[in-house]
């Protein structure tokens, strides 16, 4: 083989093997981009993504709510195979320290990833990428040891729910970890507002980026914005809005914020000629929160439910994927959640086989680059055990928020503000739906049910 040829070769294989940047933002909810209709928060760059690349339009999360959200997207199971089933666990795992929103701390049980636990970082280290998780993983519980570097990640630059303290003030934090050292942000002492989480974060990702950008390399950036407390100073983008609350402005600005920053990060791409070979995937945890300005911007694009509920407003999800020259700009209505990218990044970096075979999702990988293929005749499923289910079957959804609760079933293709409960219509298909619901999930230590 000459050397051009193998120059030529090597550039195919760079091509078949991109590098990939997952951004998930934070309780953002499925109205609040302007790509997926919001009318008032400005989001040009990640606009830019979703008009240029795929955007999908039933998308949906983990679960409702960040940790067993985060678990299923991170192992490729659903909520009811998971080791994380919810922020807290009824039975075992670790007691530790929670500091709410207002400041004030309780004493919570946590779960845990276990080392035995496959994780994308995991599945794509093995691929041969190097891989980086930065700020938020959430999947830690109380132990030190569970954090992203000690559950397949390469490097990791965040918080930890063990260390209580590593995102403290709330976006403007003083402590941050690099792998397991704890550092000080100097800019943010004595509760000094200078560098904004959002920022760190993305700096952290762009120095990643410059470390690595002659090898492939696997890049999950979970940030805050827009979670709760709604805390940023630069609200400029917004100040001209007399009719909006300080709350509002300050929700808006998160979002704006998280999208200027984006727009960092794909410059930095640029300027590195890595961008026609990067695949970025944009998504949210889960729906907006409950504090989250629902009614002033449209946060939940008018769907039922919030935060914490398995309603479409809970789990209904942006999700956009973009990469020049190889994902097509079209929007799509295919059945996609979160298990299905464990499979899907393992097939993009050639390496299927590292995945394990007890994982809930399915390879949509040929969604990205144009080809259509069946995601709507497999069942997806969620739960809070032992409190809400639902699951979602081709044009159907059956779901109880309560416990105890009959299912209610809705239409969704139809009815997709689930305004129409048709379950005293159909029995026969709220009882086939509701025996799926009992085969797709698995009893838990951690979470156990009483009709186990």
């Amino acid at each position: 083989m000459t050397f051009g040829a193998l120059l030529a070769q090597q550039a195919a294989a760079a091509v078949e093997r991109p590098n990939i940047i997952f951004i998930l933002a934070d309780d953002m909810g499925y109205g609040d981009l302007a790509c997926y209709g919001n009318q008032y928060i400005q989001t040009p760059n990640i606009d830019r993504l979703a008009r240029t690349g795929t955007s999908f339009t039933q998308a949906y999360a983990g679960s409702g709510i960040s940790s067993p959200s985060r678990c299923s997207l991170m192992t490729g199971k659903n909520s009811g195979n998971t080791r994380i089933r919810d922020n807290q666990c009824y039975a075992g795992g670790l007691t530790g320290l929670k500091i709410n929103p207002k400041g004030d701390t309780t004493i919570v049980r946590r779960a845990n990833l276990l080392p035995e636990d496959v994780t994308l970082g995991t599945v794509m280290s093995k691929a041969g990428y190097r891989t980086c998780l930065v700020n938020k993983w959430h999947l830690d519980g109380y132990d030190p040891q569970a954090a992203p570097n000690h559950r397949g990640f390469d490097e990791f630059y965040g918080w930890t729910i063990a260390t209580v303290h590593s995102n403290s003030p709330y976006y403007y934090p003083y402590y941050r970890l690099h792998g397991d050292s704890l550092i000080n942000i100097k800019e943010n002492e004595h509760d000094a507002h200078v560098r904004h989480n959002t920022e760190i974060s993305t700096d952290d990702a762009i120095q990643f980026i410059h470390r690595n950008k002659e090898r492939p390399f696997f890049l999950f950036i979970g940030y805050d914005a827009p979670h709760e407390p709604y805390n940023i100073d630069d609200t400029s983008w917004y100040d001209e809005r007399g009719d909006w609350s300080a709350n509002t402005k300050r929700y808006a600005a998160l979002v704006t914020h998280m999208d200027y920053n984006i727009g960092r990060l794909l410059g930095t791409l640029d300027a590195l000629g890595l961008r026609e070979n990067t695949l970025i995937i944009f998504a949210s945890d889960n729906g907006a929160a409950v504090m989250a300005p629902l009614k002033e911007l449209n946060c939940g694009a008018g769907l039922k439910g919030r935060k914490g509920q398995l309603y479409e407003g809970g789990i209904r999800v942006p999700l956009i994927v973009n990469q020049p020259g190889r994902v097509p700009a079209r929007q799509i209505d295919n059945l996609v959640y979160f298990p299905d990218f464990m499979p899907t990044l393992a097939r993009i970096a050639r390496h299927p086989e590292n995945v394990p075979g007890d994982t809930n999702g399915m390879d949509i990988s040929p969604l990205f680059y144009g080809e259509d293929i069946d995601t709507d005749s497999r069942p997806l499923y969620w739960e809070f055990p032992g409190k809400q289910r639902a699951v979602r079957h081709g044009p159907w959804k059956a779901v109880t928020v309560k416990k105890g609760a009959p299912l209610e079933l809705y239409r969704i293709k139809d009815d997709p503000y689930e305004q129409h409960d048709l379950a005293a219509n159909h029995p026969d298909v709220v009882k086939e739906l509701d025996k799926m619901m009992r085969q797709l999930r698995s009893p838990s230590p951690n979470y156990p049910i009483e009709d186990e």
